[in-house]
């Protein structure tokens, strides 16, 4: 995947791209690095979810986006309630959800945080 990406931004003339494989658990960028996090047909593949929404929460702004789009044809298709049920307690507020029941993306902000959460 990673080669097909570079490949592509190689061919489209996009320069501002750098892709990784790292450890979902323990992404190797600093605390709020990045402003959007989406992620298409993959979160079903991670076998702790809920860590790694954790790790996201971390990596992402304080005005940061985390997105998901889901196709039911996935192997590994979660709904969307079980999406929010993983994200919530990571820190994250259900912004807008498109889609129906075969497919869908959510978004997700980061809620405001109180002492001793997340």
């Amino acid at each position: 995947m990673i080669e097909r990406v570079e490949r592509r931004a190689q061919l489209e003339g996009v320069q501002n791209i750098d892709a990784r494989v790292a450890d979902v658990y323990e992404l190797p960028y600093q605390d709020g690095t990045f402003d959007a996090i989406y992620m298409i047909a993959v979160i079903g593949e991670i076998p702790d979810p809920g860590q790694a929404m954790r790790e996201f929460h971390r990596v992402l702004s304080p005005t940061g986006t985390l997105a998901f789009s889901e196709l039911l044809l996935d192997p590994d298709y979660p709904r969307a309630g079980t999406l929010v049920r993983w994200a919530t307690p990571a820190g994250f507020r259900l912004q807008r959800k498109v889609g129906d029941f075969f497919h869908y993306t959510l978004r997700f902000e980061k809620a405001q945080m109180t002492a001793g959460s997340v």
